[in-house]
């Protein structure tokens, strides 16, 4: 009886594993769902709960393992077979026909060629052993790439088995971020404080360099599989054919690829995607000319670097004139002022144009931008308008200069702008255009280590108008009700969220001092500003000296500290704080008897039995010591846990001193 049950439980995860291979085959690839995205969920939940139960029938293959498990320590080396070539580039139609001349003069004249798009992104190679994808790599130097395979599995386009069980094929393709999951990213890395990307392809090159494949996985990137670079038990007479051979296996390919008898017809294809980029889904960065033969390509060659059978033709940046009606200034999410042109409207690249950014207060004077300019607009990347210059010649005397606000267009609080920083920014805690970062930053680990409140949330809850601020958060509790009828919550989810809200009332004062986001002020300030201050009342009516009066406290973190609680926000905010049952009084900590790590760095890697790694860093920088996430010759000590790796290596090797959790405690008993 119990193998029949085994049996069925088998047959129908090899069905599912069919089914959602087929159906991932015509979302990702074809564009062409089926199903809705609830049907299959559902498929991907049952199949989940099958390999719970029998985690002996899990596979490399199966479509729940798209996601991996634990973060690596870094990427192995890959010593490519077939090199990588990059593309000699062409400009202008000019060294266009004298690529077809010398191509022409050691073939004949009977020559084909392939047109294709060039997505502007990150080159990779893909390894199938009989139809199972073994292995990917970045390009790196052509010869030698990193290894990347479980990054490249999170990406859904990339099939993890093939239509065919064929021995051997080694695949180059180019892995992009589509346009708007490029500007959404942008939108949550201003959100959460973080550096933004230039463009979709740096995006996509550290997205997929990330060590752990479950942030890869959330950066919604794709591929398009341009060339067979090995493959055993099958031959190609051109690269067409081989291109279509990929997309019979189940690759998503070059797209709109066209197959040209000459290179005049060449020409006439490559201005037509010329003319059409701005619409595309992606970024490109040209169009490639390929000889279509593999015969001719055999007898044309390489040199070391480049194939004497293509060359890329490079698009110059699409620029045209406009005239500035008026700046205006937009507050991101971080509270950074960002001055916008408002344009005469101009069609650039696909779309209208309307508005510019230009950027920040030392770029507009470095170009010398007037309000009522003709100036010139490009979009950077194809994607973002951005000025580019004045047209000097057509200024007639009535433009006029554009000044930085002196407050808030949001919220009116003082703006200000720190001594070697280009950015102007807005001080107010309240501020609506950054309250988003500011309640992710106040829930996180570090801050109030409200569990269960993530970005998602913070997001739907602001929409719905359940919060306004972080104050609004600890009355939550009483539209328990609404909570619950939210998307995705239901009754014990919010049971959950407001049980870690009111936990949260209880922390120390260094956790809400943090959590403030105050500018300058990381961890250890906070920590030292609770031990200084007996409570919150009195670190708010405290002075620059004496805050200043603190070891490792300089007059721009003091002065930054009296500003934020000199606002009338702050105190605002502060008072439905203390109204709410939140804590502001300090736990003192015992003083401390020395600062015996004083001038020492350590650097923590793998799992300690006892301690979490904020917990060990908390204890070092209370001794006076400090941490760094990397070894170098400057590290003293590295602690050392379970499953450490290339850290422990490298400190090995520069002879740096290795100690484990034991000899740690009897350092600081």
């Amino acid at each position: 009886m119990g193998s029949n049950i085994s049996k069925s439980i088998e047959e129908r995860i090899k069905e599912l594993r069919d089914l959602l291979n087929y159906h991932n085959y015509k979302y990702y690839v074809e564009d062409n769902p089926e199903i809705s995205d609830y049907e299959y969920d559902l498929l991907y939940r049952e199949l989940e709960e099958l390999e719970r139960q029998r985690p002996d029938l899990i596979t490399p293959d199966s479509p729940t393992q798209r996601v991996g498990g634990k973060p690596l320590e870094g990427f192995q080396k890959v010593i490519h077979e077939v090199p990588m070539q990059s593309l000699a580039d062409v400009f202008n139609q000019e060294e266009l026909y004298a690529f077809d001349q010398r191509v022409r003069s050691v073939v004949g004249d009977d020559v084909e060629y392939v047109v294709e798009k060039k997505i502007d992104g990150l080159s990779v190679s893909l390894e199938y052993e009989n139809g199972r994808f073994a292995r990917g790599s970045t390009r790196g130097d052509g010869i030698v790439g990193e290894d990347v395979t479980q990054n490249l599995k999170t990406i859904r386009s990339i099939p993890l088995v093939l239509k065919e069980n064929i021995p051997f094929i080694e695949v180059r393709g180019e892995v992009f971020m589509p346009k708007k999951d490029f500007l959404k990213l942008n939108e949550e890395q201003e959100a959460l404080g973080q550096p933004l990307f230039a463009n979709p392809r740096n995006a996509a090159a550290g997205s997929l360099r990330q060590l752990d494949p479950r942030i890869t996985a959330k950066r919604k990137l794709d591929i398009f599989v341009f060339n067979i670079q090995r493959v055993e038990g099958r031959t190609f007479s051109t690269h067409s054919e081989s291109l279509e051979y990929m997309k019979s296996l189940g690759f998503k390919i070059s797209p709109g690829y066209k197959v040209c008898k000459n290179i005049r017809e060449a020409m006439s294809e490559i201005e037509r995607i010329g003319e059409e980029r701005g619409e595309f889904h992606f970024e490109i960065d040209g169009a490639v000319v390929k000889v279509n033969s593999l015969s001719q390509r055999e007898v044309l060659g390489s040199t070391s670097k480049t194939p004497r059978w293509a060359v890329a033709y490079k698009y110059p940046p699409e620029m045209k004139q406009t005239v500035i009606k008026d700046v205006v200034v937009n507050v991101g999410r971080t509270g950074v002022l960002t001055p916008l042109a408002i344009l005469e409207p101009v069609r650039l690249a696909g779309t209208t144009v309307s508005r510019a950014t230009l950027h920040n207060m030392d770029y507009i004077t470095q170009k010398d931008i007037l309000i009522g300019d003709t100036v010139w607009v490009q979009k950077a990347g194809d994607i973002i308008p951005e000025v580019v210059g004045v047209v000097f010649e057509k200024r007639t005397g009535n433009e006029r200069r554009f000044e930085m606000p002196l407050e808030c267009p949001e919220c009116h609080s003082p703006v200000t702008r720190e001594e070697g920083e280009a950015a102007y920014r807005c001080t107010g805690i309240e501020c609506p255009a950054q309250i988003f970062r500011s309640i992710v930053h106040f829930a996180s680990r570090d801050a109030m280590n409200i569990d269960g409140l993530g970005p998602a949330l913070v997001e739907a809850l602001l929409e719905k108008g359940f919060i306004k601020d972080i104050a609004d958060l600890y009355y939550l509790h009483l539209k328990k009700d609404f909570l619950v009828s939210m998307e995705r919550m239901g009754k014990k989810s919010v049971e959950n969220l407001l049980a870690a809200i009111e936990r949260s009332k209880s922390n120390n004062t260094d956790r809400l001092i943090y959590g403030f986001g105050i500018r300058h002020v990381g961890l250890r300030a906070a920590q030292l500003l609770s031990e200084n201050f007996s409570s919150i009342d009195e670190l708010a009516e405290a002075s620059v000296d004496d805050i200043v009066r603190i070891p490792e406290f300089g007059e721009k973190m003091a002065k930054s500290i009296v500003m934020f609680f000199r606002h009338e926000h702050t105190r605002d905010t502060i008072s439905r704080l203390k109204k709410a049952g939140v804590n502001m009084t300090s736990i003192r900590r015992k003083p401390l008897r020395d600062n015996r790590f004083e001038g020492l760095t350590f650097v923590l890697t793998g799992t300690l039995p006892s301690y979490t790694r904020s917990q060990a860093t908390e204890i070092i920088e209370s001794f006076g010591g400090k941490t760094s996430g990397s070894v170098s010759k400057k590290t003293d000590f590295v602690l050392a846990g379970e499953d450490a790796g290339s850290k422990l290596e490298k400190a090995k090797k520069l002879g740096i001193k290795i100690i484990d959790e034991e000899e740690f405690r009897k350092m600081i008993e």
